[in-house]
């Protein structure tokens, strides 16, 4: 008996803890009793979630509703942070998210697409999904839209298409990259891109060149394209890349993706090369660990939980039958310096 009774008490303090309430407070609201605030409730239930303990079915609530989440393969750590900081915001809202992760070669957009109408869900939310595709169909965002169901699309631009657009700067986070890298000595600065055919990539490309220009390290922006290499999102991506860039005497690396800088400073090793001694290399998203790679990674953060909690804001407006803004909502990047990038080596 006095074991569960410590138990009991272990949890209800833990609670309280995370919450910033009483243990009172916390029984309380355990207990289903009234004469507690709606706002202090929810820190009782946040907590909660976070702390891993089972909502008790009294406190569960009644769904709000479904609403689909499509994100791209979860191997790049950008996206499994974007699909929690979403599921997150929608659970707190009363509502029921419905994770489905697209692959090359495993289900596609479109079908996931057709099964979340078949269950009715109330809005979807794309992450880096076909309307980023330049060369994509875009008229199946229209027919969506002429369904009635509410959209966001996060990570790309497409005009055309009836619903809110959430980006990250594209043009900011390639600036921040290469003033670094300038500020460090480094003259000959290559850029590691994805596939041109997606809006992401294009606005770096074209951002990356103009800042070359911009620093004298370029007569011009058709001079500026030898510096550029575009390979895949991956970590081979990264690494052939950064080969390319290598040969062609580049002591400074700018990667679309932090795992395409994992690959470059492999590649940099694989020569005999140190980083930041000899290859100084700046990562993109500021993935979660990142921190923690050898050597620590230099990276532009993307600041996923504002876009997450601004895509989730356009879409209930939308579920709630009002107008979200249709501008494209921009956020600024964050450079975050670590141990990858250091002075340019000596000639």
């Amino acid at each position: 008996m006095s074991l569960t009774i410590t138990r009991v008490r272990t949890r209800l303090s833990d609670l309280a803890e995370q919450a910033g309430v009483s243990t009172a407070t916390v029984s309380r609201v355990l207990n289903g009793k009234p004469g507690v605030a709606s706002s202090t409730r929810q820190a009782v239930l946040t907590a909660l979630d976070v702390l891993g303990y089972e909502r008790p079915s009294a406190l569960r609530g009644r769904s709000a509703g479904l609403v689909g989440l499509l994100v791209p393969e979860l191997t790049n750590p950008v996206f499994p942070a974007f699909a929690q900081a979403i599921e997150s915001l929608l659970a707190q809202r009363g509502y029921t998210p419905l994770l489905c992760t697209h692959a090359p070669g495993g289900t596609t957009e479109d079908e996931y697409v057709s099964t979340l109408v078949d269950h009715n869900v109330d809005g979807i939310v794309f992450v880096s999904g076909l309307h980023a595709d330049t060369r994509a169909d875009h008229t199946r965002y229209e027919l969506l839209r002429s369904q009635g169901v509410p959209l966001v699309l996060v990570g790309g631009y497409a005009p055309g298409i009836d619903a809110p657009f959430i980006s990250p700067d594209d043009v900011a986070s390639v600036d921040v990259a290469v003033q670094h890298l300038v500020s460090l000595g480094h003259t000959r600065i290559g850029l590691a891109i994805g596939p041109e055919r997606y809006v992401p990539a294009q606005r770096k490309r074209a951002a990356f060149l103009t800042a070359l220009v911009r620093h004298g390290l370029a007569d011009d922006e058709d001079a500026a394209k030898e510096h550029v290499c575009s390979t895949l999102y991956t970590l081979e991506g990264g690494q052939a890349a950064a080969a390319e860039l290598l040969d062609s005497g580049h002591t400074a690396v700018v990667c679309a993706s932090d795992l395409m800088a994992l690959g470059a400073v492999r590649t940099a090793r694989s020569r005999g090369l140190t980083v930041p001694g000899d290859v100084s290399v700046v990562g993109y998203d500021d993935a979660p660990l990142i921190a923690f790679t050898e050597p620590p990674l230099t990276t532009v953060r993307q600041p996923v939980e504002a876009m997450a909690r601004a895509a989730v804001s356009a879409l209930l407006t939308e579920i709630q039958g009002e107008r979200a803004p249709r501008t494209e909502l921009l956020f600024s990047p964050e450079l975050v310096v670590r141990g990858s990038t250091g002075a340019a080596p000596r000639a």
